[in-house]
């Protein structure tokens, strides 16, 4: 999509990675507090190792990062390269949704989503957990964003629609599925990140996102070693979920709309 002109498209662009990288910067520092048990607001950022507040030179997405050779300033401690590529990944994933859907609401509506998205899949792979902050944050913004619809009774009816979509028929399947084999088949954060997620899309988009997830999900297992990350743990099924979604964002209507056409 252009904005006028190439000019305009260009700046529009720039600005957006800019906000992609400092929202990457954000989230890195959200997710590595959330699975320590600090507060995402309060308390200023600091060295994962050393503990010694970071100066505002220290905080420059990417650019940070390089200049100081991947190393704390203050520990010659490693940081890990995990941050500068969720910088960059964010970056992209923000140039790639204004790119489908323009300066508009649902602009922001995705990139709201995306965010969150970025910060589960950091969380559940750091530690093997969804929070539950992040699932009502990400429903709070949904439910704003609906008031902002036009017809809020319609957009209201839609949200209720497509979170239970996923989310109900699954938790049937996993309810059963846990008796039968007599342990937990999938945790709960996965049901609830569903059915946050599935609020976002209609029904029939969902659908790709639930076989979507599966398949990315046998495919990182296969590329993990059998479904194990570093430390032997298992490989959580947070990750796929988010990455099925960010693809229905961009393809997922073109899809549905290609299968539907084959009948």
């Amino acid at each position: 999509m252009f904005f006028g002109s190439m000019a305009i498209t260009v700046y529009a662009l720039f600005i957006t990675a800019l906000l992609g990288l400092c929202m990457g910067s954000f989230l890195n520092c959200a997710a590595w507090r959330m699975t320590h048990n600090e507060s995402v607001l309060k308390g200023r950022s600091h060295c994962t190792s050393c503990g010694h507040e970071l100066a505002a030179k220290d905080l420059v997405p990417v650019f940070s990062w390089i200049a100081s050779g991947g190393h704390c300033r203050y520990c010659d401690e490693k940081i890990p390269k995990r941050y500068i590529v969720v910088e960059v990944l964010t970056a992209t994933i923000f140039i790639i949704i204004v790119l489908k859907f323009g300066v508009t609401l649902l602009a922001l509506e995705m990139l709201a989503l995306a965010s969150i998205l970025i910060c589960v899949t950091l969380t559940d792979l750091e530690d093997g957990i969804i929070p539950n902050s992040l699932i009502i944050i990400g429903i709070v913004l949904k439910l704003i964003f609906v008031l902002f619809s036009g017809d809020i009774l319609d957009g209201l009816l839609r949200v209720v629609i497509g979170g239970l979509s996923i989310s109900l028929p699954l938790l049937i399947i996993v309810l059963i599925a846990d008796k039968v084999m007599k342990k937990d088949t999938m945790g709960g954060g996965d049901i609830k990140l569903f059915f946050m997620v599935g609020m976002y899309f209609d029904w029939q988009i969902n659908i790709f996102i639930l076989v979507a997830a599966c398949v990315l999900g046998i495919i990182f297992s296969v590329i993990s070693m059998r479904g194990k990350i570093e430390g032997g743990k298992p490989l959580p099924f947070g990750p796929s979920i988010a990455a099925a979604s960010l693809l229905s964002m961009v393809i997922g209507a073109e899809i549905v709309s290609w299968y539907l056409g084959l009948f």
